[in-house]
């Protein structure tokens, strides 16, 4: 059941309307759709939509908006809460209906009132409305698998799974924010709470908005930081029996995510995380689990074959397709459809690919999304330890190089990349962000500065110190488990599942699994220089080393190639300098000299020595959704 959208409103929005709004989303819930509008106190209304994804109770009973026996209660929902069954149990003075799970919130509602939320295990975005109150409550699951944006207009509010209901409200009106859009440039996305318009927010990961006679606070109810800190206080110092914790919670939430009523399969890339996952999935089927997976042509980016090696180990329906650049490339225009706002992780287009694939034959996947923020499997964990042990040195550096003599002669500019990146990362509330100030620099020039807009964001977090923990490699992951992760990686699958009305599920996000992996030593988890040491140990259970123990590819899409290539002709469109300087965003100059001579020699401008084909995408995809939805 996948997307939610609705007011509350002084305003006057239609039935008909407010229909428009949730029919935007209807690839999100093609099986069922529902839209009503309720009379407040207080001269406001209250509209609630939801299209459906019929996962479990597949009947009637499940439709909504749905509403407690006595009217009190009204309810929209679009996710999973795999613990209803638990729940439920605790719920028998409740007079159910349905064997749904959105049932169930409702139910806890009324016995334990909005601060149910904290006994659900799922990926959750709710609506629910209480009438006695007149208080109506966003909620966001706690690591922000599914996505809820609001948009407060005075005393109005609107919410919705994805942007477009709200672009389609009556009233709004599309205003961007430009002093967010150099950190979109350069991170490729737009991190909760902001987002891409003005007044427009999307709801925090952890976290609870209520709207209340024309009033709005929010307060987070789950918060890395301090699920961290308890985790911390309470490890768990045995190897072993770390180890037989972790495993055990990963297979309880493996078999929470294999509840369905609907077919289901599995993503299976062959690295660790899917690998795991599947072989979990496969010891709790009586049939062979179905798994899915995408191969390239280019032997560099492919891992199919490892993938085929490890289903025909565990015994697996396998399915694989061998994609071309042609069928990536032809993606390329649906991207502002599905990801509604400027997202340019190009990882998005292969993504959307397997999940095509997987649409074929299930309504619900499985993937081994979370492993690396949790168990340190990221390279650039390896480069942070690194970086933190040279810091003293860099510092020593810095100042050097900025004596005035010094600094005329252009020394520092002659120091090796990596010298010139540790001695240049000064700024404490970013230490382990460090990277080609040239990328920070530029990404700042090419948006307009007019005086009239707030003040810009920096590229990067300036947040690190409120972790409350020394060690950079650790403080990077927190750090990625807040910004990364729900905002790109999450989004990602999120919308290109969604494309295809496709579930995916995520055991290794389970709240008890990632609650219990901060009571595990870091030393468990980065062990000599063996990056997620104990979930790589416990996949070894279930599947030889030898078919696993390779290094980490990624999803490879050319974007060199095709933005000089084939997209040269619309880059060099977007980037014309009469056209930027009537949509008063960019600053016309530098973005179409800078695109030019980035098409022209393959970098951002003479002797940078860089390839600036990142930036380049991220304002590519920026005025494909300009021009789809402005």
């Amino acid at each position: 059941m996948c997307g939610i959208c609705g007011f509350v409103s002084k305003r006057e929005i239609s039935l008909t309307q407010l229909k428009e709004m949730n029919d935007t989303m209807y690839h999100r819930g093609p099986d069922d759709s529902g839209e009503e509008i309720y009379e407040l106190p207080g001269g406001y209304r209250a509209g609630f939509a939801q299209r459906r994804l019929s996962i479990m109770d597949l009947s009637a009973l499940g439709h909504q908006p749905m509403h407690s026996d006595n009217g009190r209660v009204s309810v929209v929902f679009n996710g999973e809460i795999y613990n209803f069954q638990d729940i439920r149990e605790e719920l028998s003075d409740y007079m159910f209906r349905s064997n749904c799970d959105t049932e169930v919130i409702i139910a806890a509602y009324l016995k334990w009132g909005i601060d149910c939320v904290e006994r659900f295990v799922g990926m959750y975005a709710i609506a629910l409305l209480d009438r006695e109150s007149g208080d109506v409550y966003l909620v966001r699951d706690c690591i922000g698998k599914k996505p809820v944006y609001y948009w407060l207009d005075g005393e109005n509010l609107v919410f919705a799974s994805e942007l477009k209901p709200i672009m389609a409200c009556p009233g709004f009106r599309k205003k961007i924010r430009k002093d967010i859009l150099s950190r979109y440039l350069y991170q490729q996305y737009i991190n909760a709470p902001e987002t891409i318009f003005e007044d427009v927010y999307k709801l925090e990961p952890g976290a609870v908005l209520t709207f209340s006679g024309g009033q709005v606070r929010t307060r987070k109810y789950w918060d890395i930081k301090e699920v961290y800190h308890r985790g911390k206080k309470n490890p768990v110092e045995d190897y072993a029996q770390a180890k037989s914790g972790l495993k055990e919670r990963l297979k309880k939430a493996t078999a929470y995510r294999m509840i369905s009523d609907v077919p289901l399969g599995a993503f299976l890339s062959g690295g660790y995380d899917s690998s795991l996952i599947t072989a979990i999935a496969q010891e709790h089927s009586k049939e062979p689990v179905k798994t899915f997976s995408i191969g390239f042509h280019e032997e560099k980016y492919n891992e199919a074959k490892y993938a085929k090696q490890v289903a025909d180990y565990l015994g697996t329906d396998h399915t694989e397709l061998y994609i071309d650049e042609k069928q990536m490339f032809g993606l390329v225009e649906s991207i502002p459809t599905y990801y509604d706002e400027p997202f340019a992780d190009s990882s998005q287009i292969p993504s959307m690919l397997v999940a095509a694939l997987a649409r074929e034959k299930v309504t619900v996947v499985l993937s081994g999304d979370g492993g690396d923020e949790f168990y340190c499997g990221y390279n650039i964990y390896e480069n942070v330890a690194q970086a933190q042990m040279l810091d003293g040195l860099g510092g020593i550096v810095h100042g050097v190089c900025n004596f005035p003599l010094v600094r005329r002669t252009g020394i520092g500019d002659k120091l090796p990349f990596r010298v010139r990146v540790i001695a240049e990362n000064r700024n404490r509330e970013t230490k382990t962000q460090f990277g080609a100030s040239n990328y920070i620099v530029r990404a700042q020039k090419m948006v307009r500065n007019d005086g009239m807009q707030r003040h810009t964001m920096p590229c990067h977090y300036e947040t690190e110190s409120g972790y409350g923990e020394d060690r950079w490699q650790i403080r990077r992951m927190l750090l990625d488990m807040d910004t990364y992760l729900p905002g790109d990686i999450l989004c990602k699958v999120d919308r290109a599942s969604m494309k295809y009305s496709l579930e995916a599920r995520c055991p290794i996000l389970d709240k008890d699994v990632m609650e219990y992996s901060f009571r595990i030593p870091h030393s468990f988890k980065f062990h000599k220089g063996d990056k997620k040491h104990i979930l790589k140990d416990i996949a070894y259970d279930y599947i030889p080393k030898e078919l696993l123990d390779r290094p980490k590819v990624g999803f490879g899409v050319p974007l060199d190639k095709w933005l000089r290539g084939p997209l040269k002709e619309q880059l060099l469109d977007y980037s014309e300098k009469g056209y930027l300087e009537r949509q008063g965003i960019f600053d016309a100059e530098y973005v179409s000299g800078m695109i030019r001579d980035y098409i022209r020699t393959g970098d951002g401008g003479p002797a940078t020595g860089a390839n600036y084909s990142k930036l380049s995408w991220s304002f590519f995809i920026f005025e494909q959704w300009y021009q789809q939805y402005l």
